[in-house]
């Protein structure tokens, strides 16, 4: 590995990529459930694209052209998705669609991927403010909707980092948008999926009342769940329920069912006592739960917000001692709630309830099939995605992102979710699944 002493990376001047053609302006509003996610601010990421396979007299050239077809990519996307080109209304609620553009960044590594072991690693031997872009002097970061930085490694490999809005999307609607963004850089002449903005067609249901902030000193970890690791949860499970329902689980139920148990026995000794609650809570889509509300031809290209918070709540005593196949049920009946859950919030008949965001919560978000590591800008897809939330210290989260080759099959699990005195008994507890 190259000593973080010895690696720079050079940036360019932040430019605007403004639409490749006129657009619409105006003001757009945003729709209750991005409403109530709008004090999330910004989602960081990073795709790693290993060395494209160019011979060394052309990578040169060749990684010029990417980058050039990548801006051109976001340019024509631009057009269809024109609310991304605009700013956020002073309000907080509304797009203003400006037609402005996002802010690029094109930057030089001096290393190669291999020297930073592909940005695999934990903690990162670049720091995230290197692979991230930031705009000029004097742009008020408020008003921003996306920016993008392309890196590029002497190897002809590239870290693409993005800076998103959660506001104006959620996970799976960025990874909608920058599909589109590979496939117009590809030369396609139009995105294989039309976006649909449609915010106002969702009713204005309550928001979430705000909860008490807690500023916390979060130690990132990463830790690999195996594929033998889950089929053995997922065993267990059907193995428990084969006297009474004969259900099966999923993969997100068996690992979120493992790393809740893992944390609440690290937890132990924070703990006040045996009946102090634990909770796991995890956004689920309900894009198919909008059917009824968006009309059905538009729903695949909607691209705001459609998640509802799930939450498992639980004594800490009662988590430890109970069997895996236990706590993967509390998971399933959690994520089975929402459908009845959601309507009754659409109605304006029940609150959309948000956990203590206190330490013995932890917030998860699935990113192993939003899309992000299939996006391909001209150079194939990434080999490696995963979120770049280490200046977070505010919400205790972990994210699961598909693991590099050739650790395919598990899940990856990347963690801000315990402070530096319960860091090494987590770290032991899920060791015991890699």
């Amino acid at each position: 590995m190259t000593s973080s002493s010895t690696l720079t990376v050079t940036k360019s001047p932040p430019a605007l990529i403004p639409p490749a053609g006129p657009t619409p302006r105006g003001t757009l509003s945003l729709s209750s459930i991005d409403k109530t996610v709008a004090g999330s601010g910004f989602v960081c990421l990073i795709q790693v694209f290993s060395p494209p396979s160019l011979s060394a007299a052309r990578r040169d050239l060749g990684a010029a052209a990417a980058v050039a077809a990548m801006r051109d990519g976001f340019a024509r996307a631009l057009v269809p998705y024109y609310p991304v080109a605009g700013r956020i209304a002073p309000s907080g609620l509304a797009v203003d669609c400006t037609g402005e553009g996002i802010w690029f960044v094109e930057a030089a590594a001096s290393c190669v991927l291999a020297d930073v072991d592909g940005l695999e690693c934990c903690p990162l031997p670049i720091p995230q403010q290197l692979l991230l872009p930031r705009p000029p002097p004097g742009e008020k970061l408020d008003g921003l909707i996306f920016m993008v930085q392309a890196t590029r490694f002497t190897c002809g490999g590239f870290a693409v980092g993005i800076i998103f809005r959660h506001a104006v999307f959620d996970g799976q609607g960025a990874a909608q948008f920058l599909t589109a963004v590979g496939e117009l850089a590809r030369g396609l002449k139009a995105p294989s999926v039309a976006p649909v903005w449609d915010r106002d067609t969702i009713p204005d249901a309550p928001s979430p009342l705000p909860g008490q902030v807690t500023e916390f000193r979060l130690v990132t970890q990463v830790a690999d769940i195996s594929a033998e690791s889950i089929a053995r949860v997922k065993d267990e499970f059907k193995q428990a329920s084969a006297a009474s329902t004969g259900e099966v689980c999923s993969t997100f139920d068996a690992v979120t069912a493992i790393v809740f148990k893992c944390r609440t026995l690290a937890l132990a000794s924070a703990l006040p006592d045996d009946d102090a609650e634990v909770r796991v809570a995890f956004a689920v889509s309900t894009r198919r739960l909008l059917r009824g509300v968006l009309p059905i031809p538009t729903v695949e290209g909607y691209y705001g917000n459609c998640v509802f918070l799930a939450c498992v709540a639980r004594t800490g005593k009662a988590v430890r001692e109970a069997a895996l196949a236990e706590v993967v049920g509390a998971v399933r009946e959690a994520k089975e709630a929402v459908p009845a859950r959601f309507a009754g919030w659409m109605r304006g008949v029940e609150q959309y309830d948000v956990p203590p965001l206190d330490y013995s919560t932890v917030t998860l978000s699935d990113w192993s099939r939003l899309g992000f590591d299939e996006v391909d800008y001209g150079f194939g897809a990434p080999g490696y995605v995963s979120p770049l939330n280490d200046h977070n210290n505010f919400i205790v989260q972990l994210h699961y992102v598909r693991p590099p080759p050739p650790r395919r099959g598990g899940v990856r699990v990347v963690l801000r979710c315990v402070e530096e005195p319960h860091a090494a008994a987590f770290a032991v507890e899920l060791a015991k699944f890699a």
